[in-house]
């Protein structure tokens, strides 16, 4: 019996050893090469609150990318998934401005009342804020969105011609097509039947009946039933947005260079239609496609996003190789580019 303890309390001590060990190569690998700077802003009415990450070293100015956040309750960091792509923008001699969105990280309002026109008063606010900033490079700031930001970004580069840049990452272009290639797309993936195909997309007719006649969502509760995980709250966001279309706000921010992120396995987004569009109606010299093959919408290798754990240790241990091999490098060449003459820190 005395040796069995004395086993289990060499075990337990290996077991411990193990996890400090294991612990400091966590904090090693979430220890980021910035200095970060709580901000705030106040737009239109409401007080924002984000994070200014600039360089590690040297005083500015610094050129800066602000960021535009996709769907859903994002706060100023993605919950930490910004920050290699933070140092990475750094690296190139770049800050980064993110603001949490309204409700969410200390901002005041709801999101989930914005319109895309909304959203992009908002980012027009952060830009000017930031020109003010002596440490911001008033000439040298850009744009970094991704997915619905994708309705986002042209609006704010056709009005303020002095953005430096664009970074779009896997931006739809059209809400409703969108939407109809993501729920083929989801049923492809779950093995859907033909009985199954024909259900969801007479439900979507019925869902999109209703978004045209303004119904209120007691009415498309009574129409579809279960209604899953659709509030009132976001019944309305989608009432406001369903007809964003990016075509008319591409075709007026022409001049400004953009570089276009696309994934092999996108199931939200139509990378084969977005590109079409971007190549259309965007001037060819202004205009960098950037193809990862191996990724998923959220530029996430698809092997790793479908595994719980590969995807929960990869995030925790590695977090910077969590984006598909060559993401962080091409963005940070994008931004030298722009900028032949300046010099990482």
């Amino acid at each position: 019996m005395r040796r069995g303890w004395r086993w289990a309390a060499w075990a337990l001590a290996t077991v411990l050893l193990a996890a400090a060990g294991l612990g400091g190569v966590v904090v090693w690998q979430n220890s980021y090469a910035l200095r970060e700077e709580g901000v705030s802003l106040r737009h239109d009415g409401k007080l924002l609150r984000g994070v200014l990450a600039r360089p590690e070293r040297g005083d500015g100015p610094f050129g800066l990318v602000v960021f535009v956040h996709g769907d859903g309750p994002v706060d100023a960091t993605h919950e930490t998934f910004y920050r290699p792509l933070w140092e990475s923008f750094a690296r190139a001699g770049y800050a980064s401005l993110s603001f949490s969105k309204p409700g969410i990280g200390g901002s005041q309002g709801d999101w989930l009342d914005q319109s895309m026109a909304d959203r992009a008063e908002e980012t027009l606010a952060a830009v000017a804020w930031a020109r003010g900033r002596p440490d911001v490079d008033p000439r040298r700031i850009g744009l970094w969105g991704a997915s619905q930001a994708g309705w986002v970004l042209p609006k704010v580069a056709a009005r303020d011609r002095g953005l430096q840049f664009v970074i779009a990452v896997s931006p739809a272009v059209n809400w409703l097509a969108q939407g109809r290639y993501n729920l083929l797309a989801e049923l492809r993936r779950a093995g859907a039947t033909a009985r199954e195909r024909d259900a969801a997309l007479r439900r979507r007719q019925t869902t999109l009946e209703l978004l045209e006649r303004g119904a209120s969502f007691a009415d498309y509760r009574a129409a579809v039933g279960d209604v899953g995980d659709m509030t009132p709250a976001r019944w309305s966001f989608v009432s406001e947005n369903h007809r964003s279309d990016a075509t008319a706000d591409l075709r007026a921010m022409r001049g400004t260079p953009l570089l276009l992120v696309l994934a092999g396995h996108d199931v939200h987004v139509d990378v084969t239609d977005t590109e079409a569009v971007y190549r259309r109606l965007l001037p060819p010299a202004t205009l960098t496609v950037a193809h990862y093959p191996d990724a998923t919408h959220s530029l996430v290798d698809d092997a790793v996003e479908r595994s719980s754990w590969r995807l929960t240790l990869t995030a925790v241990l590695a977090p910077r190789k969590l984006y598909t091999d060559r993401f962080l490098a091409d963005q940070a060449r994008f931004l030298r580019q722009q900028d032949p003459g300046g010099e990482a820190p």
